[in-house]
């Protein structure tokens, strides 16, 4: 018979080749999510996020990703999106990322995260600053970043819910980034497009969400297709 610890060892040793394996597997569906077909060349919008962008609770073909996906073929953009969501990321777990995504050579990112620090009540000062850490490093690999706004429910306090509303205009201004003003609008606190949990949005949420992205999205890919001319500085 295994005693206590041999049969913890016996666990952990069957579990850790196991975790591994999956690991892999969800790093390859994240990176082919935006497309089944090999070669694909098209420009890279990689949709960066928690919960909210991963779909939780949805099937992957309702999450949002998936959504702006058929919408932007159906708009004749041809940009290929990956979700690269992962439910319970925080802004330190998403800065963590930023070196994973770049791998994978992104034009576009857009940036959803910040509200499972703010429903952990976490500091508003690092929260804003993992997530300036994170869109300096995106703009410095040469990629445009859009900014997804967020808000908390008011039972959290007046001055930690408007500090950390702030936050996402507040850093758009700082790095000159298109903003969602907010990313749920129009979603948010309806038991018709939530989940029953109330937080993450069902599959009619999502196409909401979708139409809000593309407000912001579709003015960005324009610009990056007709770049403003640079004007010469006068002496």
């Amino acid at each position: 018979m295994y005693g206590p610890m041999s049969r913890c060892q016996s666990v952990r040793h069957f579990l850790l080749p196991v975790l591994a394996l999956l690991l892999v597997c969800f790093n390859q569906m994240v990176v082919e999510a935006g497309s089944s077909e090999a070669g694909d060349t098209r420009p890279k919008i990689v949709a960066f996020g928690d919960s909210l962008t991963a779909g939780f609770g949805v099937s992957g073909e309702d999450a949002y990703p998936a959504q702006l996906q058929r919408r932007l073929d159906e708009l004749d953009y041809r940009y290929r999106v990956i979700n690269a969501g992962v439910s319970g990321d925080t802004t330190a777990g998403g800065l963590r990322r930023v070196s994973w995504v770049l791998a994978g050579k992104p034009d576009m990112v857009i940036l959803e995260l910040g509200s499972n620090d703010g429903l952990r009540g976490l500091s508003l000062e690092q929260t804003k600053s993992n997530l300036g850490s994170t869109i300096q490093q995106l703009q410095e690999a040469g990629v445009t970043v859009i900014l997804a706004g967020m808000r908390l429910p008011p039972n959290y306090g007046q001055d930690y819910t408007k500090g950390f509303e702030a936050i996402y205009p507040t850093l758009a201004r700082q790095y000159r980034l298109p903003l969602i003003p907010f990313f749920l609008e129009g979603v948010a606190a309806s038991a018709a497009l939530n989940q029953a949990d109330g937080i993450h949005p069902t599959k009619a949420g999502y196409r909401i969400i979708v139409e809000q992205v593309l407000k912001t999205l579709g003015p960005a890919i324009r610009a990056r297709a007709n770049p403003p001319k640079m004007l010469k500085s006068i002496e």
